[in-house]
């Protein structure tokens, strides 16, 4: 069995049920978290593009005075909307860098390595297909340069709190002294304003979480009716912790292949994922707890989002 259908089977058979966010994202999911990027509800890409598109200019001058050649990668780039901002920039100085977005989704890298060249012409682009971590470790036989690494769009959030150190920490090893990564971290705001950016009015947000049992029912010979499934968000003001899930409409079970059934009680959830929201404070204890030094926070116009830039110790 392939590790698709293990995790699946897997998540859906634990109590409670989950599944691995990571899975979102196939051909369909990219295309459907683009429509969720546009929606008016969801902040986090507008807030974060403000950051770049006013203030890449100043990030630029950081990275100038720390590297004169060095790599710039980007774990889950999608279309590199933001980050285009940056590169831009680093080009127009004439800078001695490559650019290699790594992620998980095939269409993703095919798509940046195919149009990156002739948006910033004379930019090397090389990338990766893969998990961040084993890609990492492909990068370190391809490149002993300097490394400034992006992880935008609150990603971070993706991972529970309390394993956020830790992931840190395994970014961090596969790093040097004095590589920069900037990373971006929702901030605590308006419960009111949270939950909308993952309860949108056009449903956009649900269309997305259902396109995981899409996914299962196409790839894995599944019969999910996604009709019985309603999508129901969460939000924490005391955690910090957006949570979503989906929940069986009614008592029923799904077929999964020919290996078995998953049964649900009416009202069972399944636990998609978690946005987690974070102070200041917390971002800054978090970085010198994983074994780095903040060096700036980049704050949108509102203060809602903070893309922060740490220096690995």
């Amino acid at each position: 069995m392939n590790e698709f259908f293990e995790d699946i089977w897997r998540g859906l058979n634990a109590s409670p049920k989950y599944m691995e966010s990571k899975y979102f994202y196939d051909e369909a999911g990219d295309a459907i978290f683009q429509e969720i990027m546009n929606v008016p509800e969801y902040y986090l890409t507008k807030s974060e593009m403000d950051i770049f598109s006013s203030q890449s200019g100043k990030l630029a001058d950081i990275i100038a005075n720390q590297f004169a050649a060095f790599d710039v990668i980007e774990l889950g780039p999608g279309d590199c909307t933001k980050s285009i901002h940056l590169l831009k920039e680093l080009a127009s100085r004439k800078t001695d860098f490559t650019y290699y977005p790594i992620d998980i989704s095939t269409n993703i890298i095919n798509q940046l390595d195919r149009t990156l060249p002739s948006i910033v012409p004379g930019m090397k682009v090389a990338g990766l297909n893969g998990d961040y971590f084993d890609m990492l470790d492909e990068l370190k036989d391809m490149s002993t340069r300097n490394k400034v690494v992006l992880f935008l769009g609150s990603s971070i959030g993706n991972i529970p709190l309390e394993n956020t150190v830790d992931f840190f920490k395994a970014l961090k090893s596969h790093l040097s002294p004095g590589d920069l990564i900037l990373t971006g971290f929702d901030l605590k705001k308006d419960p009111n304003v949270i939950l909308a950016a993952y309860n949108d009015k056009a449903g956009v947000t649900k269309r997305f979480n259902l396109n995981l049992l899409t996914r299962i029912n196409n790839t894995l010979d599944a019969d999910f009716d996604t009709a019985q499934f309603a999508h129901a968000p969460t939000y924490s003001e005391e955690t910090g912790a957006c949570e979503s899930y989906l929940v069986s409409m009614k008592k029923q079970r799904v077929r999964v292949g020919e290996v078995g059934w998953i049964h649900f009680d009416e009202g069972e959830r399944i636990y998609m994922e978690v946005s987690q929201k974070y102070t200041t404070k917390q971002v800054d204890d978090i970085a010198v707890a994983a074994g780095f030094e903040p060096v700036h926070h980049f704050y949108d116009s509102k203060e809602w989002f903070m893309d922060a830039l740490w220096k690995c110790a």
